[in-house]
């Protein structure tokens, strides 16, 4: 069983991914952090020295070494992740896995990433709330058609964690 969480950045891939992780014993696996580990570099570092073309070959290449693996494991992916290359599809055809859709609002997305701004290189240099929510409505509009390829969505809006977990859990019975 392989269970890839696929979402917008603030969806709450990472947070849901460990607790989701924990409830069914199995391991949690981060895509970011396997990149970064296998450049021994932070994403920022890999995007102001290498690019995003460079980062985003290197995230399919790491997605499908992750993928090739026999164990259960969680997957969180990056927002962009399944929007990129074949990677969807390459997810889609791979055997035992479920990809989950972590559905959150554009207001939602706009208060969770206006904290974490800094520590995001695509938006870092988004200057204002509103400037951020234009980019967020517009990237949800073209990343939707890969997110509804998911095999189920969860509607994360106004749900903790756990609520988000236990909403998994009963999609996947």
């Amino acid at each position: 069983m392989k269970i890839i969480l696929i979402g917008y950045m603030g969806s709450g891939k990472s947070s849901v991914g460990k607790a989701l992780a924990t409830h069914l014993s199995v391991k949690f696996l981060d895509l970011d952090a396997k990149i970064c580990a296998e450049e021994n570099k932070t994403i920022p570092e890999i995007f102001s020295t290498n690019g995003e073309i460079y980062f985003r070959r290197k995230e399919a290449e790491v997605l499908k070494k992750l993928l090739e693996r026999e164990e259960s494991y969680v997957l969180s992916l990056g927002g962009g992740t399944p929007c990129y290359g074949k990677n969807m599809q390459l997810i889609k055809n791979t055997a035992s896995v479920t990809s989950i859709y972590l559905k959150t609002g554009l207001l939602q997305l706009k208060e969770r990433l206006i904290v974490e701004k800094d520590s995001r290189p695509l938006i870092q240099d988004l200057k204002t709330p509103e400037v951020l929510e234009d980019y967020i409505r517009k990237h949800l509009f073209e990343r939707t058609f890969y997110y509804n390829q998911s095999d189920l969505t969860v509607l994360t809006d106004s749900k903790s964690v756990e609520e988000v977990v236990h909403k998994v859990v009963e999609s996947l019975d």
